[in-house]
């Protein structure tokens, strides 16, 4: 079998407006709410793009977004930007993001963080040119080959976000690589005990089937966190076939929790709390339902030899 390398993006070699308009494309891509690309206009005030990121089970957060298209994301730049974006919004956002193309240092980051506590900000994410070109590669691979191939992202949001949307000559491979973002949560990863929280894990198990037949992806509150190709994108009818199957396996998941819930293997912690999450589990129903979820992610595996996602 020939040895494939993957070589690293120079992002030294584009613009800023490419950097950025790549950055931007990419949260798009990642299902961000309410995106505002300041930079494209000029005067940014500290924030190149704003959004909201959603979160399953947890609070959205505003947050303002800085691309840094230089060598090295200093501390005096980081806390320059934080301080002129806190004034220019007239409040403090829920958390600042930092991309990067050159590289952070542990000590950069340990800074930037205390700045932006001393500012009243309670979350900082900071990327590297390579932690970005990870997530790209995880999430938009074929923004990611566009942009080093050449091909120019439109100048307005709106041509950036159908840009984005529209599953451009993709690849089986790359149609699986979207998929399998809706593997990548809680409902899949987190293995049963006797004790178990379980906020609607029954509606999380729903929008995975509706994620995979449709191309919507929900949070279990209902809102839409981004659309991803379908099974219908796909091309191969072997792959179609198997992923046809791993909705039956979801289905069944599903089928399973609710007959147990009803058999009374699954009940409630008798707190009397009525938004009290824990339920108990019996030790045969909890080994079940984590068997039924091996089954699932093993057989998308079996056609995305990329997939990473496994009970913890």
């Amino acid at each position: 079998m020939a040895t494939v390398t993957v070589s690293p993006i120079h992002f030294e070699d584009y613009s800023g407006v490419q950097f950025e308009r790549l950055v931007f494309a990419y949260h798009v891509r990642a299902g961000w709410r309410d995106l505002i690309w300041h930079g494209q206009s000029g005067g940014d005030q500290g924030r190149d793009v704003s959004g909201i990121e959603l979160f399953d089970g947890q609070p959205a957060r505003k947050t303002i977004i800085q691309c840094a298209n230089r060598d090295t994301l200093t501390l005096a730049k980081a806390k320059g930007d934080m301080t002129k974006a806190v004034k220019a919004i007239g409040g403090t956002p829920d958390a600042f993001k930092f991309v990067s193309r050159g590289a952070v240092s542990d000590a950069n980051r340990t800074r930037i963080e205390q700045a932006a506590a001393s500012l009243g900000i309670p979350h900082v994410t900071i990327w590297s040119g390579v932690e970005f070109e990870e997530n790209l590669r995880l999430r938009g691979e074929y923004l990611l080959h566009r942009f080093v191939r050449g091909i120019e992202f439109p100048d307005a949001e709106a041509e950036i976000r159908k840009f984005v949307d529209d599953f451009p000559d993709l690849s089986d491979a790359d149609v699986l690589q979207l998929m399998a973002a809706v593997f990548d949560r809680p409902a899949f990863r987190t293995p049963f005990q006797q004790e178990s929280s379980l906020p609607a894990f029954q509606q999380a198990i729903e929008d995975t089937i509706g994620a995979l037949n449709t191309g919507v992806w929900r949070t279990r509150e209902g809102d839409e966190i981004r659309r991803i190709p379908s099974i219908h994108h796909l091309q191969d009818q072997p792959t179609q076939a198997m992923l046809t199957k791993v909705v039956r396996q979801v289905d069944e998941l599903r089928r399973i929790f609710v007959t147990r819930l009803k058999e009374g293997e699954i009940r409630h912690c008798g707190c009397g709390q009525p938004n009290c999450p824990t339920y108990m589990l019996t030790p045969r129903v909890a080994d079940e339902l984590d068997e039924a979820r091996r089954k699932i992610l093993t057989t998308f595996r079996s056609v995305c030899s990329s997939f990473n996602v496994r009970l913890q």
